[in-house]
């Protein structure tokens, strides 16, 4: 979650009243489900029985201790059921194999140039993961520079990031255990493709700044968690140290902390000349709130010490770059749909800024500095456009895309002449293009070979009212000649969170999804940011209810529009999508068929007590409020579970070493779900072993867990 985030809307469609809901197991009256699933789950005998306390309101509390032998035994138990329950399932073999075909194409990362040379992750189609490449100079032939198969022959570890210097002589580059968020970062030479004796350990986030002129870096961590707390440990007290390259990591010095702020947590930039730190500092993980202060330190002048340049915490400030002492920022102060402001170093009062990309109609999504241009990508109704600007802020130009899809990249230096950006839609894979600074063109540089004939799909727009009245916008794709006749298995999915734009991407299970005849759906509810901050925080803290009734809204649209019905209707959303997707499901549990919440966070009462839960409180509103906890106590999956309710079939997926959204969230909404089910459909958990908030860490085991998840859609969803 990166540059992110009256009373409670209490009623929802067809829910008469969210007062104080009864005990997760007290008995309530059966919901009328017409999308119950023809095949019946396990009977509840067969459910593992789950570790249980005292507490009424939250019973299986004893499943927040993740290494306790009762918890795994329980895991165990739950990952058998799942595979027994999946295993017959005809298409899934099918599927699987023409998965595994739509991977086997390669495909290319967008490009970081430094200097003149190149570097970009590639997947040759039959890798479980990408190798990182580098070439000299964009007509040079690559060669591979590192490769994560030899460094973790068992796929166990995964690369989680990289940078390169800025004379391209070394790389920085980090590895995730079963592709978590806590990174090992190593420094690599690039002429011998040798690593050098440094390793820094214990760090989340923010990658580390290689200085200009590569003989040290800046680089934020954490403390080493106790043992045992390694998957549920709070972030707290991250400071920015100073490493010089050859020395003992003990001995680095740490060049800010705020002590007086534990929660506080800093990602360092270098600007391009090297002689300015750029500290965004966020309380919690920096741009969850999207609520930032600027520190900068001169890094070329002796005994300097870091200064605030932007205070406050009040608004979103995140750095686009700089030329000589003059600092651009991305905010929403005072424009809600964000703008591009200069800071003058030598005079940064707030009075002095100046607008250089004010606020517009569209939502500014994202801004880079780049051969002395501005590119600003803005949200035009969900879908990415792009400008160009000279640093005065006159516009040059705007940037053609190939269609409504999305679009992202745009880096590179003072220098550059060109730079890259990446293009997908919903049936459009990942495609790099080469923009052409002083002409504004562009062409492609690495187009991905197709398995597969995007032609035979249409994407549309609709707009849909929600429950207050407002428009909410929906895309819809499916095969082309759709006959609306009620009948289509149909996925509608979301997020509607932190101020996250949710754009038009490409997914290659999706394809597969779309070939056997199945509707693809994503609503852009409230809560997000396509429409900028006004959208988001129409949808924060007390007001969260507003992202589930525009997520229902648009279940019903598609029901009533007769794409498809409740049986036939699958929901899955993962993260705060997870989130999303278990409150629809517990609110409305007759309109859907099936659901999928994925690594969710799905205990609103104790969310802030578990990794980077407390920096979400922010958006969420924080259970030590009283009338936040009230209103997240109002939607808690976890505690509006009711017995005697008939809910779907449910395919509840986390993994045991997610230290972002930690798997306790999904543990206690399984068995709650097991204990409560009246109807005939199963309730189904999946822990994928080894693995952090991705899920996978291998390509392999990436087609697997998709040709499950699309398995369990196909036979629920009839």
């Amino acid at each position: 979650m990166k540059r992110l985030l009256t009373s409670l809307a209490c009623v929802v469609v067809g829910i008469a009243s969210c007062a104080e809901p009864p005990s997760p197991l007290a008995p309530a009256p059966r919901a009328s489900s017409s999308a119950a699933a023809a095949d019946a789950g396990p009977a509840p005998a067969l459910y593992p029985v789950a570790p249980r306390g005292n507490a009424a309101d939250d019973p299986y509390r004893p499943l927040e201790e993740l290494d306790a032998p009762a918890t795994r035994a329980w895991v165990d138990a739950e990952n058998e059921l799942t595979d027994r329950t999946l295993a017959g399932i005809p298409q899934r073999a099918a599927l699987r194999a023409r998965l595994a075909t739509l991977a086997k194409v390669e495909t290319n990362g967008l490009p970081v140039v430094r200097g003149a040379r190149l570097f970009w992750t590639q997947d040759s189609g039959t890798q479980d993961q990408p190798t990182l490449m580098t070439a000299a100079t964009a007509d040079d032939p690559p060669r591979v520079l590192l490769d994560p198969a030899v460094l973790s022959p068992d796929g166990k570890l995964s690369l989680g990031g990289w940078d390169a210097s800025e004379d391209g002589t070394k790389l920085t580059y980090g590895m995730a255990l079963g592709g978590g968020d806590w990174h090992v970062w190593h420094v690599r030479d690039v002429a011998t493709g040798k690593d050098l004796p440094d390793e820094l350990a214990h760090i989340k986030y923010y990658e580390p700044q290689l200085t200009s002129d590569g003989r040290g870096l800046y680089y934020s961590r954490f403390p080493a968690p106790p043992p045992g707390r390694e998957l549920s440990e709070t972030d707290h007290d991250c400071k920015v140290f100073f490493h010089a390259l050859g020395t003992p990591v003990a001995s680095d010095r740490v060049v800010y902390e705020r002590p007086d702020h534990p929660t506080w947590q800093f990602r360092p930039y270098l600007t391009e000349d090297g002689r300015h730190l750029v500290i965004e500092t966020g309380d919690g993980e920096v741009g969850d709130r999207g609520q930032e202060q600027i520190v900068v330190l001169d890094t070329k002048t002796a005994g300097a010490r870091p200064t605030v340049l932007i205070e406050g915490l009040d608004a979103e400030y995140l750095f686009v770059g700089s030329e000589g002492t003059t600092f651009y920022f991305q905010t929403n102060q005072a424009a809600p749909k964000k703008r591009i402001v200069a800071v003058d170093l030598r005079s940064p009062e707030r009075a002095r800024w100046k607008d250089v990309v004010p606020a517009g109609p569209e939502a500014i999504e994202g801004a880079s500095l780049v051969g002395r241009q501005l590119l600003v990508m803005v949200v035009k109704d969900a879908h990415t456009a792009v400008a160009a600007f000279d640093l005065s802020g006159r516009k040059l130009r705007d940037v053609a895309l190939p269609g409504l899809g999305q679009a992202y990249g745009f880096g590179g230096r003072r220098a550059s002449t060109a730079t890259y950006f990446k293009y997908e839609s919903f049936t459009t894979p990942g495609t790099i293009l080469r923009y052409d600074l002083a002409k504004g063109t562009s062409t492609p540089w690495r187009a991905p070979v197709l398995a597969f004939d995007p032609s035979a799909f249409e994407t549309k727009q609709a707009f849909y009212p929600s429950n207050d009245g407002t428009k909410i916008p929906l895309f819809v794709t499916a095969k082309k000649g759709l006959v609306l006749d009620g009948t289509h298995p149909t996925l509608l999915t979301g997020y509607g969170s932190f101020g996250v734009s949710s754009l038009p991407r490409f997914v290659s299970r999706n394809v597969a999804w779309l070939e056997r005849g199945g509707i693809l759906a994503l609503a852009n509810v409230r809560g997000g940011g396509e429409y900028g901050e006004d959208w988001h925080r129409a949808a924060m803290a007390t007001r969260k209810q507003v992202t589930w009734n525009d997520f229902i809204a648009g279940a019903e649209w598609l029901i009533r529009e007769r794409y498809t019905s409740a049986r036939h209707l699958g929901i899955f959303g993962g993260s705060g999508g997870g989130l999303l997707v278990g409150v629809a499901a517990t609110q409305r549990p007759d309109l859907f068929g099936a659901v999928a919440p994925l690594q969710g966070v799905l205990d609103m009462m104790r969310f802030h007590l578990f990794g980077e839960g407390a920096g979400w409180a922010g958006d969420f509103g924080s259970p030590t409020v009283e009338a936040e906890a009230s209103a997240l106590r109002a939607y808690s999956p976890v505690h509006n579970v009711r017995a005697g309710t008939r809910y779907p079939a449910l395919y509840i997926v986390t993994s045991d070493h997610d230290v972002r959204v930690a798997p306790l969230h999904s543990y206690k909404l399984a068995a709650a779900l097991q204990a409560a089910q009246a109807g005939p459909s199963p309730i189904l958990l999946r822990v994928a072993k080894s693995a952090g908030h991705g899920g996978a860490t291998t390509k392999s085991s990436r087609i697997d867990n998709d040709a499950e998840l699309l398995a369990f859609f196909t036979r629920y969803l009839d």
